[in-house]
């Protein structure tokens, strides 16, 4: 187990632990938080612990031409059935990303210092949102950071308050990644949602070459 000091480094994620935790400590820094994304790292903590950071191995990903559209969802897509918007109101995407009740789940691990944290990603143009509307309602959507030098985007969380809003504005999200050549989308952890869109897990190793 590494502990962080102040200084702006990382160990090599091969000392990561069987699920995936490489080190404790740190802040939640634009600095920071940049260098472990370049590095295949990211922060996962509950509310009132010490920083946690994470590098799993396999990890999930998507490649944007294996995304996976259901026939249900090809219908609403083709009737238009949302609105869908970019960096439009990325706070309201966090603050609901962090509210949302979810299965199994206790609480929530977008502290308030997360939400600072990324918000600020989003001023400096690291961090993007995917708003979805229903009548101008805000009904789902995600957040993630965006390594436009490697191709690569890394999905944080998403929301949905209807059925399929979420799955629906990540679809749109991957088709407009695919456009600008993105190569691959991280997702981390294994979830069967992000299973069914077509996302796998491939070795870490594989992974950390799309940021080399």
């Amino acid at each position: 187990m590494f502990i962080l000091t102040d200084s702006i480094q990382f160990p090599d994620v091969t000392y990561a632990d069987r699920d995936g935790l490489l080190a404790i400590g740190g802040d939640l820094s634009q600095e920071r938080l940049m260098k472990a994304y370049y590095n295949g790292i990211f922060p996962w903590y509950n509310e009132g612990e010490v920083i946690l950071w994470f590098s799993p191995d396999p990890r999930m990903v998507l490649f944007p031409s294996e995304l996976y559209i259901s026939k249900s969802m090809k219908q609403l897509l083709r009737k238009n059935k949302f609105d869908v918007t970019f960096n439009r109101d990325f706070s309201s995407v966090i603050d609901n990303c962090a509210a949302i009740k979810r299965a199994a789940q206790d609480g929530t691990w977008i502290t308030d210092d997360m939400q600072d944290a990324y918000k600020n990603l989003h001023k400096l143009g690291y961090a993007i949102s995917v708003e979805v509307w229903e009548n101008s309602i805000l009904v789902g959507g995600l957040y993630g950071v965006y390594l436009a030098d490697k191709k690569v985007f890394c999905g944080e969380s998403m929301f949905s308050k209807v059925s399929n809003a979420s799955k629906y504005g990540f679809i749109k999200l991957v088709e407009q990644l695919k456009e600008k050549g993105v190569r691959l989308i991280d997702c981390q952890v294994y979830t069967e949602h992000l299973a069914s869109l077509g996302a796998k897990e491939i070795p870490r190793a594989a992974f950390l070459e799309f940021l080399k």
